[in-house]
């Protein structure tokens, strides 16, 4: 019996590869010869690069950047055993949860710290950089990180911006002279998870703008300083990105990565299963166990467990979700390709309870699902 195990992390209780670890021990309570490979996965947003790094054999790499407000901190980012790949998360330099709640301000922030970890990795000789851009502090359209790898911006009499929000609607040429000349031999592949536009109603501004302490008068600007920048770049650069799903992500730092690093969008979970073999491993299973915090309509829309219910599904191979809320219908379940999907949570309890005792949780509800996978199959 072979059982793949490929959860996402329960965010606040248990990090992707202590998820494996306590599935693993479920499926071995109930089937203790059973082959169990493990494999943590992301969807691109926090514990991706880590996941990445681990998969690929890689190390960490720890440097001096700039946080969203212009303070010096240490951020890391990882590389592949060879040094020829870098994994790196812009919200270890550039993330809101670097910030108070009072200090966040996207007209102040920017993302030159991410900036700062790109050239770091090229400078390293990486020849391919998988950056990841889940849980910005920003609304700069990229411009700090292009900054940081020689762009420069300025306003129309020539003088020279700090590239954050506020400079957006200032910007009236970009100077290149200057780009780091490694960024044109270098593939960049962006993770990101959702469509949004570069601007409008549905872009970087009006939708993620007030979670970054936008107030209504600073979406507005934001938003204008966004397409402002859309004009400009596009006139600069050759390239009318602003309409790309993805391009309004992090602050439209999806748009700045396609404009700026010549960079390709891609869904994370699609990522980070392409880098982990993931479809050769499902192809090869009798059973694939999965979870993650919170299965609800999101998770239906491109997340871990949607990935691999795509992939399960066209190997015929059956997906069992465990997690710790079940927020779908059994009709929803099935339609994804989830042949089983439970809550691990076997008697009524508080947050911080569920959270102290997610392992045995966990453990325990894959004990569940094992037994009644076996007697399906008429092995109990």
């Amino acid at each position: 019996m072979n059982i793949l195990v490929a959860p996402d992390k329960f965010r606040g209780s248990l990090e992707a590869a202590e998820v494996c670890d306590a599935i693993a021990s479920g499926v071995r309570k109930a089937y203790p010869d059973a082959k169990v490979t493990s494999i943590p996965l992301a969807d691109g947003g926090e514990g991706t690069s880590k996941i990445l790094t681990r998969q690929a054999n890689g190390s960490e790499v720890t440097i001096a950047v700039m946080d969203p407000l212009n303070r010096p901190i240490k951020a890391t980012y990882g590389l592949s055993e060879d040094h020829q790949v870098a994994f790196i998360e812009m919200a270890a330099a550039s993330g809101l949860g670097l910030l108070t709640v009072e200090e966040r301000n996207p007209l102040l922030t920017s993302t030159f710290g991410t900036g700062q970890l790109i050239a770091d990795a090229l400078e390293r000789g990486v020849k391919k950089i998988i950056l990841g851009i889940g849980g910005s502090a920003t609304t700069d359209g990229g411009i700090g990180m292009a900054e940081a790898l020689g762009y420069s911006f300025k306003d129309h009499e020539g003088n020279t911006l700090f590239p954050n929000g506020q400079s957006l609607e200032k910007i009236s040429f970009i100077d290149v002279r200057n780009v780091d000349s490694r960024l044109t031999p270098a593939t960049i592949i962006v993770a990101c998870d959702v469509t949004n536009p570069l601007y409008g109603r549905d872009g970087a501004a009006f939708i993620y703008g007030p979670q970054k302490g936008a107030d209504p008068e600073m979406v507005a600007r934001l938003d204008a300083g966004l397409e402002n920048l859309a004009l400009v770049a596009t006139r600069a650069l050759g390239r009318g990105v602003s309409l790309v799903p993805g391009a309004g992500a992090a602050g439209g730092l999806g748009a700045g990565c396609m404009w700026f690093l010549d960079a390709v969008l891609k869904d994370g979970i699609s990522i980070v299963m392409e880098q982990c073999n993931i479809a050769s491993l499902v192809s090869n299973a009798d059973l694939v166990i999965t979870g993650e915090g919170k299965v609800d309509e999101q998770t239906l829309a491109g997340k871990v467990v949607k990935g691999l219910a795509g992939l399960c599904k066209s190997h015929h191979v059956p997906l069992a979700v465990v997690c710790g809320s079940l927020q779908i219908t059994p009709e929803q379940a099935r339609a994804a390709g989830m042949t089983y999907a439970v809550s691990v949570l076997n008697r009524p309890m508080d947050l911080n309870t569920a959270q102290r005792e997610a392992y045995s949780l966990v453990s325990d509800a894959t004990f569940q699902l094992m037994r009644l996978f076996f007697f399906n199959r008429g092995a109990a």
